[in-house]
């Protein structure tokens, strides 16, 4: 009941204070719209997919969103992306594929509980700047969750570290996040400026949120390490793989090097095959789950129907054309330019009204529609003789960083808590996501905020 209570007062008082900005009555309707699942998100986690469809068949039936635009808005490229790897993990999954990584990961560090987190956090953190941060995240939750009930621990601080670390890793490079394919598309910016502006700033941010979520889930990581010490004096007994890898893991782990060198090379087959951007980003996923299901031959229907999480899936979709509605009604423009607007020619304060901004409608809805929203908005400072080099990284780094803020901050959140959910029966609440997310988010992009003012003079 009190749910319900909170669930009506913040949708009130999301349209209440929206109709302060000029907003016409149909642009408030599309406010409230989008509130109610937004709302019922954080109340009601797990009925979260029947707010999402309802939601969207108000939007539709309120003539707020029509068919053509939620399909525009919906990211089937994203879910078919989702999907092709899904299928792939799940393969290597059912191969024992992730159980003798870890095993690997563990004979380098040896039986270090703590030491073992840094280095996975470290690999999700790369393997999200070479690829990108959906298949980091669903690579490396795998193998924290192998841990994890290898030791019976709670998965949920140990996900949210893996995720923590994906999401700033990221931000390092063009193909780490769609947001910066995006930014480079319309800047000009390339492959060699995200290494020399964003990866040092990443680099730096990545320390530091490694540092407090050590701070912050001390109590875990210590039962985590106490655990791997006990196993190591032979307190306990665990069933370790033991012996050299079969031949159905070996092939796995070439199939996975084949699917990420893929992923990476992606731009260099677009190039030499004359193709548009990004085709083949979601091309190798796509080739990859193909070849998967043909080896799976009588396992394929059994992959397809337990291992890809439909119904995080089929909120995703939801969830983007909802969120899509209020870019189409204008209303997240109205909001970028009255905040932009506010700065004048103030560089320094430009930059901070992007870099929070950004960061704030990205805790909120999907990064790639918020970042989108600034894109036409930089381009009309650029248009006044405004230097919009810094500003470029302002949003970069408010729609990835920002994104730890909340459990649908990113897609990274979303797909591991769907991973997580169908594994275990344990549910992480929005607002237990929200409390290690202000501690973590709020600091870190402080810190990447700080660090492009400090360059500012040398990217003008």
């Amino acid at each position: 009941m009190k749910n319900a209570v909170y669930y009506v007062i913040g949708v009130a008082l999301t349209v209440f204070a929206s109709s302060f900005l000029g907003m016409s009555a149909k642009q408030l309707e599309a406010v409230a719209g989008f509130s109610s699942i937004f709302y019922g998100a954080i109340f009601f986690w797990r009925y979260r997919l029947a707010f999402a469809f309802l939601g969207l068949g108000v939007l539709l039936a309120a003539g707020l969103l029509d068919v053509p635009h939620v399909i525009e808005f919906a990211g089937i490229d994203i879910i078919l992306f989702l999907i092709g790897m899904m299928v792939i993990v799940g393969f290597l999954e059912e191969k024992q594929f992730f159980e003798h990584l870890v095993d690997k990961m563990i004979s380098l560090v040896g039986m270090n509980g703590k030491a073992l987190l840094i280095l996975l956090m470290v690999v999700s953190s790369v393997a999200a700047a070479l690829v990108d941060e959906v298949t980091s995240v669903l690579f490396m939750a795998a193998a924290m969750l192998s841990i994890t009930s290898r030791y019976k621990l709670n998965p949920i601080p140990f996900i949210i570290m893996i995720v923590f670390a994906t999401n700033v890793g990221s931000s390092a490079t063009v193909v780490g996040n769609p947001i910066g394919v995006i930014i480079a598309m319309r800047s000009g910016l390339g492959f060699m400026d995200f290494l020399r502006w964003a990866a040092p700033i990443s680099f730096v941010i990545m320390i530091a949120t490694i540092a407090l979520l050590f701070l912050y889930y001390k109590k875990p990581i210590d039962e985590l390490h106490r655990a791997m010490e006990a196993h190591k004096k032979g307190e306990t007994k665990l069933d370790f793989i033991k012996g050299p890898m079969p031949k159905g893991a070996v092939f796995s782990g070439l199939l996975f090097a084949a699917v990420v060198a893929g992923l990476v090379l992606h731009s260099q087959v677009e190039h030499f095959l004359g193709l548009e951007k990004n085709t083949m980003l979601l091309g190798t996923a796509l080739i990859g789950a193909a070849v998967v299901l043909a080896i799976a031959k009588n396992d394929a229907r059994h992959i397809v129907d337990k291992r890809v999480d439909w119904w995080t899936l089929a909120f995703f979709l939801c969830l983007f054309a909802s969120v899509g509605t209020l870019k189409y009604q204008g209303i997240t423009e109205i909001i970028a330019k009255r905040i932009i607007g506010f700065a004048g020619s103030d560089l320094p304060l430009l930059v901070g009204i992007c870099t929070w901004t950004s960061g704030i409608l990205t805790s909120v809805m999907d990064n790639v529609l918020a970042v989108s929203t600034f894109i036409p908005i930089i381009g009309d400072i650029g248009a006044m003789g405004i230097p919009t080099f810094p500003l470029w990284w302002a949003i970069l780094f408010g729609g990835t960083i920002l994104g730890n803020l909340t459990i649908i901050g990113s897609t990274a959140n979303i797909v591991a808590v769907g991973v997580m959910e169908k594994r275990h029966t344990v549910q992480v609440t929005f607002l237990e996501w929200l409390k290690v997310g202000a501690v973590v988010a709020i600091p870190t992009l402080l810190i990447a905020h700080l660090l492009i003012l400090a360059q500012l003079k040398w990217m003008v």
